[in-house]
């Protein structure tokens, strides 16, 4: 688990590619301290593995799965990358919950300054994922945790402080450059909890156990 709190912009030094399968090689320091083969690091907001490493850098597998579903295909060598390590378990969690799985792509419509902060207006590739997305809720872009601050017909806003621009690679993103997204992980699974539940009722013919009085009952509604 992630917080979306990154520890620093790491250096894409190399990458060996395979069709959809890449290896990433990645010069960094901070999170070099004690970085294990093994141990889990997110990369503009993807979980990875490093398989091997040295004093300076570390590398890490992205499969075809990962490959389509994430913007590291687009990345090239010299390319700048936000990277975490997992939290542990007595860590201070100053983010959200982030587990490093993105749900989809979004591309930087317009990038504009309100004052002290810059409003990101971003596109998701696919529609399907605004069901997660909600005024004021939490959303990981590139890793990044932020706050959504608008949500309109076919995008969304974050506002970004100057701290977490100059921490990130946000910085140097502009209109028509991608972005990982990751939805809060709570509105997935109460999603599921209700599917599952509409999906066993229709297999077995017996009614479900979950429905609005249940859910007025147990305060949820």
């Amino acid at each position: 688990m992630f917080t979306g709190l990154v520890e620093e912009i790491g250096t894409l030094r190399g990458i060996t590619r395979n069709g959809e399968a890449m290896v990433l090689h990645i010069t960094a320091s901070t999170i070099m301290s004690d970085l294990k083969i093994g141990d889990s690091v997110a990369i503009n907001g993807v979980c990875l593995t490093a398989t091997s490493l040295d004093s300076h850098s570390f590398a890490a597998d992205v499969m075809p799965e990962t490959f389509r579903k994430s913007n590291l295909k687009d990345l090239q060598t010299g390319s700048k990358v936000n990277l975490e390590r997992a939290m542990i378990a007595n860590g201070r969690f100053g983010g959200h919950i982030v587990q490093g799985h993105v749900d989809g792509i979004g591309r930087i419509q317009h990038v504009t300054r309100n004052q002290n902060a810059v409003v990101y207006e971003i596109k998701p590739i696919s529609q399907n994922i605004f069901k997660y997305i909600i005024p004021k809720g939490s959303i990981t872009l590139d890793g990044i945790s932020l706050t959504v601050v608008q949500v309109k017909e076919s995008t969304f806003e974050v506002s970004v402080i100057p701290h977490t621009l100059e921490q990130t690679v946000l910085n140097h993103k502009r209109a028509g450059d991608t972005v990982n997204i990751e939805c809060d992980v709570l509105g997935k699974y109460v999603e599921h909890l209700l599917q599952y539940g509409s999906t066993k009722q229709q297999d077995s013919g017996k009614p479900s156990g979950i429905d609005m009085e249940y859910l007025a009952r147990n305060g949820f509604a």
